[in-house]
């Protein structure tokens, strides 16, 4: 029997082989193994995020009581973008997902693409948020659209008329530091607060431009030195509180049928 010798350019290559398969083996246990981890961690930020933006999340609200916070307050509900009534038996719905597959999602009219999404997913996962009486004080609606470098997501809370703002949150973004990434800057997102989502019409109204805090029903000033990020904000709220966004399902809060 030929006796192996690992200095050999075929050894060599056995050695190499063997070890890239030792740590791919590794690399894809660890990978399985921690997945639940870092599903339940994806989830857990996402309670916070909710919480933070509907106003129940404190300074020094423990990580262990965001869970028993969020089942106390927080009741999910899918949406129907198209009726904007809510759809019963879908579970563990994630949008991100959702704009893959063709049967969850559509394709948007580029003339209407004010976030430049290209596509959105059919339904949306609202949060009503409750009070201790038990009742909806407000309401928590993702939105998301294309900055200068990144696709920017947040929440906004609306009240329960379905248009005034009561507070807005960037939890994932990738823009400049300093200049569009003070979208996530809380003194920032205040000017939001008490603004309306749309005109007497029905129009998504919000507008994020230079002076436009003139307006003090709809508008906020642009961020300093990050036009293309101010304009990515706008066009996010253009769309996502417009005819084609959540628009009919705002429409049905006003009227109090949802």
């Amino acid at each position: 029997m030929a006796k192996f010798n690992k200095d050999s350019i075929g050894g060599t290559l056995t050695v190499v082989v063997l070890l890239s398969l030792i740590c791919s083996l590794i690399v894809a246990g660890s990978a399985v193994l921690l997945k639940p981890t870092q599903e339940e961690q994806k989830q857990l930020d996402k309670q916070k995020n909710i919480l933070s933006v509907a106003g129940l999340l404190q300074a020094d609200t423990k990580k262990g009581d965001i869970k028993d916070i969020y089942a106390k307050n927080i009741e999910p509900k899918i949406v129907d973008l198209a009726t904007g009534e809510y759809v019963e038996g879908i579970t563990n719905f994630d949008a991100k997902t959702a704009i893959k597959d063709p049967a969850q999602s559509i394709a948007i009219n580029p003339e209407d693409d004010q976030a430049g999404l290209k596509v959105r997913a059919k339904y949306a996962e609202v949060y009503l948020v409750k009070g201790t009486d038990g009742k909806v004080n407000q309401i928590v609606l993702p939105f998301y659209g294309t900055g200068l470098w990144s696709v920017m997501y947040g929440f906004v809370s609306v009240q329960p008329d379905g248009n005034t703002i009561k507070g807005i949150t960037y939890y994932e973004q990738g823009e400049t530091p300093g200049l569009g990434g003070e979208i996530e800057n809380p003194r920032w997102q205040q000017n939001f607060v008490g603004k309306k989502l749309q005109n007497e019409s029905g129009e998504s109204a919000i507008r994020i431009a230079k002076g436009a805090s003139a307006d003090k029903d709809h508008g906020i000033d642009a961020l300093s030195g990050a036009t293309l990020t101010s304009k990515g904000v706008d066009g996010s709220f253009k769309y996502w509180f417009g005819a084609n966004g959540f628009g009919p399902y705002l429409a049905k809060l006003k009227a109090g049928a949802n």
